[in-house]
């Protein structure tokens, strides 16, 4: 994970700020930074994403491909998820900070959402125990400013809300054998439900408080910090704690639930902000280097 070097003074000075419930950029201690969505912004997917938030900045896309399902659950799709680290986001990337990074991107991702409580696996079935639908889910981090588990997830859920699937159409030939035909026609697809895909929330500790959406310079006066994801209802799916330090039961209960408050309050106007976008068609202004 990227990190900064902060003196002492500096710190002194953003926990004071934090106990007082104002940060250094003005914020309130549950408050997020200026975020930008934008969906549909690579052309050779099935669906994608670009989240800016503050200066940290996510690339998701993802690529539908027809696999055979686990033995496990034989009547089930599923996602796949690489997360690369660009050296251009900052130089820790470079070499294997940046693969470590990716494989502990990945399983945390692998955990929220790759479950039947997340995504309706059972949806992406085309035949049981022979076909389903595979979803590549490849994240490019492209800035790092802290919070990337938070800017992560809001790209994914977008670009599942953005996925489109091709029709399947299945025929048995002369000899019983099966055949598999995908529609031609873009709007001939299948659209993913997204109402239970959570939302990560990462709450990190600093002094005897927490904040969420913390900056690389709050991080590095944080000892640790906790990654709850929640679903629109305020379903908790996944928790995992970070960082070197240590958590008291209070603070852990406390930081619980106002991730269940932040986590439950963002869904709405993400949903809202992406079917608005939608709506707009062909007439939406693309903006960013991929405008």
């Amino acid at each position: 994970m990227a990190t900064v070097q902060v003196c002492e003074a500096e710190k002194v000075y953003i926990l004071h700020g934090i106990r007082d419930d104002l940060r250094v950029d003005g914020r309130g201690c549950e408050d997020y930074r200026h975020m930008e969505i934008e969906t549909d912004v690579v052309s050779n997917t099935d669906g994608s994403a670009k989240v800016t938030l503050g200066h940290t900045a996510v690339l998701v896309g993802i690529k539908a491909e027809i696999g055979k399902p686990r033995p496990m659950v034989p009547d089930e799709g599923y996602l796949e998820f690489f997360v690369d680290c660009s050296a251009n986001a900052t130089p820790e990337f470079e070499g294997r900070g940046g693969e470590e990074l990716g494989m502990e991107l990945s399983t945390t991702l692998y955990k929220v959402f790759n479950n039947k409580h997340s995504v309706d696996l059972k949806s992406l079935c085309i035949t049981a125990a022979e076909h389903c639908w595979v979803l590549y889910v490849d994240v490019l981090l492209l800035q790092c400013d802290g919070n990337l588990y938070d800017a992560i997830s809001i790209a994914i859920k977008a670009a599942l809300f953005n996925t489109k699937i091709p029709r399947v159409h299945i025929s048995v030939d002369e000899e019983g054998g099966k055949e598999i035909e995908l529609s031609d026609d873009p709007y001939d697809c299948m659209r993913l439900d997204v109402t239970n895909v959570p939302c990560i929330v990462t709450l990190c500790k600093v002094g005897h408080r927490h904040v969420v959406d913390a900056t690389l310079q709050e991080k590095a006066c944080s000892v640790a910090s906790l990654i709850i994801s929640v679903t629109q209802k305020g379903t908790i799916t996944c928790v995992r704690k970070v960082g070197g330090g240590s958590l008291d039961p209070e603070s852990i209960f406390e930081m619980t639930e106002a991730g269940k408050r932040v986590g439950k309050a963002l869904h709405a106007p993400l949903i809202k902000l992406l079917q608005q976008e939608e709506s707009l068609g062909k007439k939406r202004q693309k903006v960013g280097f991929l405008g």
